[in-house]
């Protein structure tokens, strides 16, 4: 890769990471899902009217909109509510990685191999540690509903690798336009009325920065800046650059909020990075053999989710 590309593959990264703490310092400002529906909302208008017409079947944009927008990421906005740390939270959500390995395996005949596996079974004990380190002082159910957001977006890669979308950046503004009805009505049923009223009418230039950098920086420059990556160079050139958004993601907790990072955190961070990037890799590896770089949501197996993390090849977080 020429070094102009190398440094927007981390800047990328460093957008998705950073991401995590600007979600846990809108959920002071938002309620979760009115939030996660503001950022799709944000994020599909007006790009929608500049991407042109969808590239894929609209089962393929309406299920990817619904596992990938209402369930995952509805998940991690009330896991972060509820107290998931915004460092740990762009840490543990990587174990999408494994969910995608298994999930394909199930839903398209994907056999892993030994080094994939061994690699699912690293990540595997880094989500043990980090779940006794939180268990020990943090909300347990907060760090369940992130794993929970983690397994979702493992479908929605399986959905996406299912799709084959050839251009990221316009299936991804497409998937936006799903979730906003169905979020916009859990917000109503759940958080209520008076609470999103409340929320919308306090929103000041903070609010509207926050949700700005959510859906355009991480969403829109993110997804299509990374579809650009995987047009000219191999996922597995790519992908491993999703692997610095947990870096990126605990640092600027650690800097901007005062998180503290304990021994148990650093060895989960260790065990987790280390067994996302053996799984993978390896899949990385298999699809550039195959001569298939057509990923376009970052999943963290091949190349990342689109937010976000692109696909066939890992992806963020975007996100």
């Amino acid at each position: 890769m020429r070094p102009l590309h190398i440094a927007l593959a981390a800047l990328v990264a460093a957008v998705w990471g950073v991401n995590f703490v600007v979600i846990e310092v809108g959920l002071g400002h938002f309620p979760p899902l009115l939030f996660s529906a503001l950022r799709f909302l944000v994020a599909a208008l007006p790009a929608v009217f500049f991407v042109g017409r969808p590239k894929v079947a609209w089962k393929w944009i309406v299920g990817v909109g619904l596992v990938l927008g209402v369930a995952k990421f509805g998940l991690l906005f009330i896991g972060m509510d509820r107290g998931m740390p915004a460092g740990l939270s762009s840490l543990v959500l990587q174990v999408q990685a494994v969910f995608t390995a298994l999930f394909a395996a199930l839903a398209l005949g994907e056999r892993p191999g030994r080094i994939r596996v061994l690699g699912m079974m690293v990540a595997l004990a880094g989500i043990g540690v980090a779940a006794v380190d939180e268990g020990a002082g943090g909300p347990v159910l907060a760090f369940v509903l992130v794993i929970a957001a983690a397994a979702c977006w493992g479908v929605s890669n399986v959905l996406t690798r299912k799709a084959a979308p050839p251009d990221s950046l316009n299936f991804m503004v497409w998937v936006s336009t799903v979730p906003v009805l169905p979020l916009l009505g859990l917000s109503l049923l759940f958080e209520g009325w008076d609470r999103d009223a409340d929320a919308l009418a306090a929103l000041d230039w903070s609010g509207v920065g926050i949700i700005v950098y959510v859906a355009w920086i991480t969403t829109v420059f993110g997804f299509g800046a990374w579809g650009f990556l995987l047009r000219h160079h191999p996922a597995s050139s790519v992908a491993p650059f999703t692997l610095l958004v947990p870096v990126f993601g605990m640092s600027a907790a650690a800097l901007l909020l005062g998180e503290s990072v304990s021994p148990l955190r650093w060895c989960a961070a260790a065990l987790l990075v280390g067994g996302v990037a053996l799984t993978s890799l390896a899949g990385a590896r298999r699809t550039g053999r195959a001569a298939s770089d057509r990923a376009p949501v970052p999943d963290g197996n091949a190349g990342p989710a689109e937010p976000e993390t692109p696909e066939p090849a890992p992806r963020p977080a975007r996100t």
